[in-house]
């Protein structure tokens, strides 16, 4: 201190306008040298938008220049919200599709941005493109790494506190970090009453595929159901974050507790794509309906989950949002269903969308038959 005011004074300066770069440890565990304004921003996924909007609310386009199509492509129900809200998006330069081998470095780098905002693991440029982290910073941009997805829990509360730090939204992040860990502690104190775990399927991306069946286990959704108190059947079987079974193995193990996570939307449903369709513009008639259409596959019907009606179904895209903990309430509650009877994932779920969405709530996140 005594030399920054030896230097000020040598300057003609005082302590008040020199100014020091602000830094931040990203979720890649690196240091990152904060821009002294960040007024260009860069999302290697488009559905980053819904986290983005928790801090920038109704400013939400002024900053964005760049962002992978994901969104509109994967969620368009979702992000024809957020366009008739927001018509500025539509400017926004798409800097590939819904994947990072899509991702155009060049194009990045030719919107000037100060900032790059990329996940640990997604669609887009994640922790392990180190060809495109380093084409960035010898462009001058800033690079900062998030995460929704890899683990979801344990990385969202930083990764929001991260983000408020880059765009000077330390107070909107403090409020929803409050929220999140309110909502979260109200699973936990419930848990301490539970004796044992059910055992439970956690299909991914149902219909998305022809064969039976991909899932999730270390990281995404599978997190959510670790985090909900249940025991996930295809845990030892699949090492990674996502893997496949067989109908024999599940008809075999014969779950408790049948989820499936659901890419269906209202154009989807249009056209008679065999998915569960949830989210934005989804009716509870319209999803409850879709899962049970796909329940009916081969070998599903002799699913003792299914023949129980203990077969629910939840919004895929909690994979890539802080929102997360909304999914993890209702799963929750499906698995202990008296432990967890004061517990309302609806109600958090409305308040989320009143107090941190700039659109309105409008559609069906879960289901069940």
């Amino acid at each position: 201190m005594n030399y920054l005011k030896g230097m000020a004074l040598a300057l003609g300066l005082t302590l008040s306008t020199l100014t020091l770069a602000a830094s931040v440890t990203d979720l890649a565990g690196r240091q990152v040298t904060l821009p002294a304004k960040v007024g260009r921003i860069i999302l290697g996924e488009g559905r980053m938008l819904t986290t983005l909007a928790i801090l920038e609310k109704q400013q939400l386009p002024q900053r964005v220049v760049g962002m992978l199509g994901d969104f509109e492509q994967l969620d368009p129900a979702g992000y024809a919200q957020y366009r008739q809200r927001f018509p500025a998006l539509d400017k926004v330069v798409r800097l590939g599709k819904t994947s990072a081998a899509t991702f155009s470095a060049e194009q990045a780098i030719a919107l000037k941005p100060d900032l790059a905002i990329f996940s640990l693991s997604g669609h887009g440029p994640d922790v392990n493109d180190h060809a495109t982290l380093k084409r960035l910073q010898a462009a001058g941009i800033t690079v900062l790494y998030v995460d929704f997805t890899r683990d979801p829990l344990l990385h969202t509360v930083r990764s929001v506190e991260v983000l408020g730090q880059a765009l000077g939204r330390k107070q909107e992040a403090a409020e929803f970090i409050a929220f999140y860990q309110a909502e979260m502690d109200k699973v936990r104190q419930r848990l301490k009453l539970t004796r044992r775990q059910p055992t439970v399927f956690l299909e991914s991306r149902v219909g998305l595929s022809r064969e039976c069946c991909e899932t999730m286990t270390h990281g995404m959704i599978g997190r959510l159901l670790d985090a909900a108190g249940g025991h996930n059947i295809a845990g030892k079987l699949v090492p990674g974050m996502h893997g496949t079974v067989n109908l024999e193995f599940l008809l075999k193990a014969q779950p408790e507790v049948y989820i499936g996570t659901a890419i269906g939307n209202p154009a989807s449903v249009a056209r008679g794509v065999p998915s569960i369709a949830l989210g934005s513009g989804i009716d509870a008639a319209t999803a409850r309906a879709s899962l049970r259409k796909v329940l009916g596959r081969p070998g599903f019907p002799q699913l003792k989950a299914v023949a129980g009606k203990r077969a629910f179904a939840i919004w895929h895209h909690y994979n890539y949002s802080a929102q997360n903990i909304i999914g993890l309430q209702a799963m929750a509650k499906w698995l202990y269903p008296q432990e967890m009877a004061d517990l309302q994932p609806e109600d958090t779920l409305r308040r989320f969308y009143q107090r941190f969405q700039p659109v309105a709530l409008n559609g069906t996140y879960w289901t069940q038959l």
